[in-house]
């Protein structure tokens, strides 16, 4: 594969992450005051991370509900954002 179609590939996952339309898990990131809700998908989340596998599989949705929500505290929204930028695309920006 060349390395521009890895590039496109990664810029295309972090076009997936801003797309507001086709999400199907809510995470709550961060404790009050400081509480940001962001939107994700399962599919990415599951494959490429572990620990939010086991986390989704632990808060499974109910077949009544469309989308999964999961709550995650003791992490600033800062710093899950460059996480899951990250994940979806392989970029670790710490600007």
């Amino acid at each position: 594969m060349s390395t521009q179609f890895l590039s496109k590939l990664s810029q295309n996952y972090i076009e997936i992450l801003a797309d507001d339309e086709y999400y199907d898990v809510t995470i709550e990131i961060g404790e009050d005051p400081n509480v940001k809700i962001l939107r994700a998908h399962m599919n990415i989340l599951c494959y490429r991370s572990p620990y939010l596998r086991r986390t989704l599989a632990s808060n499974k949705k109910n077949k009544a509900n469309i989308l999964s929500h999961i709550k995650l505290p003791n992490i600033s929204p800062e710093v899950f954002q460059i996480i899951l930028k990250y994940i979806y695309g392989g970029i670790l920006s710490l600007n």
